[in-house]
């Protein structure tokens, strides 16, 4: 069997996942005959049949599954390789730190300062994103190192938690909700948080489609709770940063708490991500194990 091309593997995942060959190709911007052609072909040449064609549907076959999973890792992965090697040929060395917004904990001042005193340290990019996008990031080659809140996909990555704080419940300071001074999940039922999902599932589910309105920025988030109904899940830190006259925080009591952690490729190699990562979890156990104070 010959070496597969990276241009085999984005027609098929074009295909297997759209399930479909018109889209696929409209897709891909390309005509739909030569991209048929380009599946039978990928097919001949691993000798496996990896679509099962009607004329009503397109359906993966199991060999179908398995490369469509491998494949998108390998594209994955070529992708990132481009893109580290572009940034390592700059002529000034840097460090791309992803992040959502007032999601660090209130960590971030003192990581970077303490970074600063590292031997291998250079200047660090932000790279800000909306909740879900800093692990596609780092295994896309677009950023070295990550901030991030659980849930994650963990995939191609290694990862150090750094703090555990509660969540609380931010909602529209005349909602009847806010009355009371505590409240569990299930009198939440019926309520949205701004990504769409179920108030009473806690909101560590995150979709695509949640990942896409998460990018929505703090402003625009608490605007939607005090107008519109929604309700938000914050962290303790957060709610703490931002009082808002319109916004009441209040407990949960069954609301589970939410991790920080550090993140970064598994492949890295870089003295710098090595040297952010010490500054990092340093920084965590300080504020973790504050210094008594002297009586």
């Amino acid at each position: 069997m010959s070496d597969l091309e990276v241009r085999q593997l984005r027609y098929f995942v074009a295909v297997a996942e759209e399930l479909h060959f018109g889209r696929a190709a409209e897709r891909l911007g390309m005509a739909q005959p030569p991209l048929s052609r380009a599946i039978r072909e990928l097919e001949r040449q691993l000798g496996v049949r990896l679509l099962e064609r009607t004329t009503r549907q397109v359906r993966l076959t199991p060999a179908g599954e398995v490369l469509l999973r491998d494949a998108r890792t390998a594209i994955e992965a070529v992708s990132a390789a481009g893109r580290r090697a572009q940034h390592a040929g700059r002529p000034a060395p840097g460090l791309r730190l992803a992040l959502k917004a007032d999601y660090d904990a209130g960590l971030l001042p003192r990581i970077l300062s303490a970074f600063e005193q590292e031997d291998e340290a250079v200047p660090v990019e932000l790279l800000l994103g909306g909740r879900g996008e800093q692990a596609p990031a780092l295994r896309e080659g677009r950023a070295d190192v990550a901030l991030l809140p659980e849930p994650f996909e963990t995939r191609g990555l290694d990862t150090e938690p750094l703090l555990t704080e509660p969540r609380l419940l931010a909602i529209a300071a005349n909602d009847p909700l806010a009355a009371r001074s505590s409240l569990c999940l299930a009198d939440l039922r019926g309520r949205t948080l701004p990504d769409g999902g179920a108030a009473e599932d806690g909101g560590l589910v995150l979709g695509p489609e949640a990942i896409r309105r998460s990018t929505r920025d703090l402003a625009q988030i608490f605007n939607l709770v005090e107008v519109s109904g929604l309700v938000w899940f914050v962290p303790d830190s957060l709610a703490r940063r931002h009082p808002r006259p319109g916004i009441a925080y209040r407990t949960v009591t069954d609301l589970p708490p939410v991790t920080l952690f550090l993140a970064w490729p598994q492949d890295s190699r870089s003295p710098a991500v090595a040297a952010f990562v010490r500054a990092a979890t340093a920084v965590a156990a300080e504020v973790a194990s504050p210094a008594p104070v002297a009586g």
